[in-house]
């Protein structure tokens, strides 16, 4: 046991080595990948990515951020070769789909069909080859898989460690595929140690004890997986990012925008500087006020927007499993118990597969919710009304869905404890609750009536919306974990929902042993999870619809897969009665608080996707503090992109955060019509008439992105009367726009 702090470091120690390695390699896995909303690729893109395979699996992770029923997608990259051969390429598509390899046709299975395979063969020399795949789908379902062969083997999956965006050699790629193995390796045996290292600490403690040792050494072991989880960030989190999705960005754009206008003008918080000349529109997404509060320290202190969401990530994932740990220790009075229901909580596929999405980390007062609510069952008293209403709104003001899907579980969560509402206490529970509710809606009164108001002003979610967005049994066999997803990858679909092959055990076990249906406690977690699960169907379950109509907050809420984490909670607190009854029934063996710990290192690693992958943000080009310096500037970047590419809005906002400017641009969780009906005025910049159009606006400045124009529109664009050109950067170029002379009078 002594010798684990030292192996701790080893691991971390190689890890980092292993990962500044790969990096230095400079390669990245996968094909860059363009999704169009049309089915013949022709116009920009609706959004670009990198794809780390081709697969139906992979498609329909993608069209979960823009569905649409006719799309088209463009891979080009690098496909590594090891040995040269005669090889064999085909797609297995519903429709059409394409191969090129060097620029040659070698899979021609275009047309409109159902599940078709086509192949063709090509000689190749060893080393990397150019591959261009295209593909399109033209309603109904969809299909893709790309298999290839050499001379005369079976056809199987190209790998997704031969593909690259740049061209690399195999042995490259072979080496950074070593690497990452590498430093998967070192971070589970770093979970093992720091699990081993911890546990002395906390065996035989009395649970929350008068000594913070335990309390300490739990946190401890919280950052550390929270750091292994999500590495490689901690080594560089002012650099490495995710923003190459556009909700990351997004979500820093937030925390931003709450940390500087909220000292300014609190009463204007919610009419944030996109979406011009609309009001209301930091609402159009979550407002995501307590993980601002967190971050202002850091912003006010000169960290970046980026450094900052990293850190809050970090802080999520370690705080929301330390809370679960804290509050099962209490009810279970054993400490492996509580740690074993913090990392279900803590670390799972929901948690991991939504990293661009901070409000879904940052879920650490739910359980003392939980915990106060159990109090006020017990025990109607109003200082526990007060204690449950002031985490139950902190964990609202952290994320509004949160707040709609809690709601519903808390009513389950009480639903299933009778013995606290009905007899003699029936009346000083109600008098609780109703104390309760009045303090939860005069905190959250000012934070929902912005919501309110743009429900009623027609941003809502339809309900059939909402029924794409709907989970399937699929999605509770999704994961990101590297060692499930040998066995499930199969049924992958966009939406990470499984608990876990270990927690479901454990949960298996404390229900088998009647624990969970005895004590109340567990009981309501298990009631809790089960609506959740079934209200992740959304309307397809009875009764949704009407639920629908009647919770007015129902509306707003898109993804209602996301409910599923209901059950994810659910299964962590039933794992720690799991464990506590394995501690109760081994009390008397030797080897009982090994197995826990061999237990505890198994809940750690199952649901590991380290090392994930990072852009790298170099920071916002210094161009735009030009405009900083403005009192009345009202700023567009041109092109301005399709409403429903909106997300290519995203790194635009991030820019914003230097000059806090009112921006024409936008992107959210809606997309306003007055965004709509800008686009399809200034689709043609710069033709003269979109000038006017400009000034008509009221703007005054635009970032005009000269890769997003045609080469005869770059043309123009000087010869453009209207716009003075103030600075350029790269391929940017700021203009001042001008009200054109007035024509003297004859």
């Amino acid at each position: 046991m002594n010798r684990a702090p030292r192996l701790l470091l080893l691991a971390l120690a190689v890890g980092t080595l292993a990962g500044i390695s790969r990096v230095a390699l400079g390669v990245s896995h996968g094909l860059t990948a363009e999704y169009f909303p049309n089915p013949d690729r022709s116009g920009p893109p609706a959004f670009s990515t990198v794809d780390p395979e081709l697969s139906t699996a992979q498609l329909s992770r993608r069209l979960r951020q823009a569905p649409s029923e006719i799309i088209s997608v463009r891979w080009r990259g690098y496909l590594a070769v090891g040995r040269r051969g005669l090889y064999r390429f085909a797609t297995t598509s519903d429709d059409g789909s394409w191969v090129y390899v060097d620029g040659r046709l070698v899979v021609n299975n275009g047309g409109t069909h159902g599940v078709l395979t086509q192949s063709g063969d090509v000689f190749l020399e060893s080393g990397p080859h150019f591959v261009l795949i295209e593909y399109f789908q033209a309603g109904g379902p969809f299909a893709l898989e790309w298999t290839w062969a050499r001379d005369t083997e079976a056809l199987t999956a190209v790998p997704g460690w031969l593909l690259s965006q740049r061209r690399a050699g195999y042995s490259t790629l072979w080496a950074a595929r070593a690497l990452e193995w590498v430093l998967w390796i070192s971070l589970v045996v770093a979970i093992g140690a720091a699990v081993i290292t911890v546990a002395p600490h906390l065996r035989r403690l009395p649970p929350l004890g008068p000594t913070r040792r335990p309390r300490l050494a739990s946190l401890a072991l919280f950052v550390v997986l929270a750091v292994v989880h999500t590495w490689p960030l901690a080594s560089d989190p002012a650099h490495l990012s995710r923003n190459d999705n556009g909700d990351t960005l997004l979500n820093t754009w937030i925390v931003a925008w709450v940390v500087h206008a909220a000292p300014r003008a609190p009463l204007r918080l919610f009419d944030a500087n996109i979406f011009f000349p609309e009001h209301n529109t930091l609402a159009y997404s979550e407002a995501m006020l307590v993980q601002s509060a967190m971050g202002a320290p850091l912003i006010w202190v000169g960290a970046s927007p980026v450094l900052t969401y990293n850190l809050l990530l970090i802080a999520g994932f370690a705080l929301t499993g330390w809370a679960m740990c804290l509050v099962l220790v209490r009810w279970t009075g054993d400490w492996f118990a509580g740690l074993a229901g913090g990392i279900v909580m803590g670390f799972n596929a929901h948690t991991l597969t939504r990293m661009p999405h901070l409000q879904a980390q940052h879920v650490e007062f739910l359980p003392f919710a939980l915990l106060a609510f159990d109090r006020l069952l017990v025990e109607p008293r109003v200082r526990h009304a007060i204690s449950f209403a002031g985490w139950f709104a902190l964990q609202a003001l952290s994320s509004f869905y949160l707040f709609v899907i809690t709601s519903a579980g808390f009513v389950a969560a009480m639903a299933v404890r009778p013995e606290a509402w009905l007899g003699k206490r029936a009346l000083r529970l109600l008098g609780c609750l109703i104390v309760a509710g009045a303090i939860v809606g005069i905190v959250l009164l000012p934070y929902l009536l912005p919501y309110w108001r743009l429900n009623q002003g027609g941003f809502k979610r339809p309900i059939e919306v909402v029924a794409g967005f709907a989970a399937t049994w699929r999605d509770y066999l999704t994961t990101p974990g590297r060692l499930p997803r040998l066995f499930i990858a199969k049924w992958a679909s966009g939406n990470g929902l499984y608990p876990g092959a270990a927690a479901l055990v454990l949960a298996a076990l404390a229900i088998g042993s009647g624990i969970a249906l005895r004590d109340p406690r567990p009981r309501m977690c298990l009631a809790l999870g089960i609506i959740g699960v079934l209200l992740s169907f959304g309307p397809n379950v009875p009764g949704y619809a009407w639920l629908y109509d009647v919770f007015t907050p129902l509306r707003a809420i898109r993804a209602v897969s996301r409910f599923g984490y209901l059950g994810i909670v659910a299964v962590a607190v039933l794992s720690a009665y799991g464990v506590a009854r394995i501690r109760h029934w081994t009390r008397e063996r030797s080897w009982s608080a090994t197995a826990c710990i061999a237990l505890l290192a198994i809940l750690a690693v199952e649901p590991l996707a380290a090392p994930v992958g990072y852009t790298r943000y170099n920071g916002i080009p210094r161009i735009y503090e030009r405009v900083a310096r403005e009192t009345q500037a009202v700023i567009i970047e041109l092109p301005l992109p399709v409403p429903r590419g909106a997300f290519f809005n995203a790194p635009f906002m991030l820019n914003s955060t230097v000059h806090w400017k009112p921006m024409v641009n936008g992107y959210s969780g809606f997309v306003p019509d007055s965004y709509v009906a800008h686009y399809n005025q200034l689709h043609d910049f710069p033709a003269p008439r979109t000038i006017a159009v400009l000034q008509q606006m009221g703007v005054t400045h635009a970032f005009v992105h000269l890769g997003g124009l045609a080469p005869e529109r770059r043309a123009d664009l000087d010869r453009t009367t209207g716009l003075i050109q103030l600075a350029a950067e790269g391929d940017v170029v700021l203009y001042r726009v001008v009200a054109p002379l007035a024509t003297a009078a004859p």
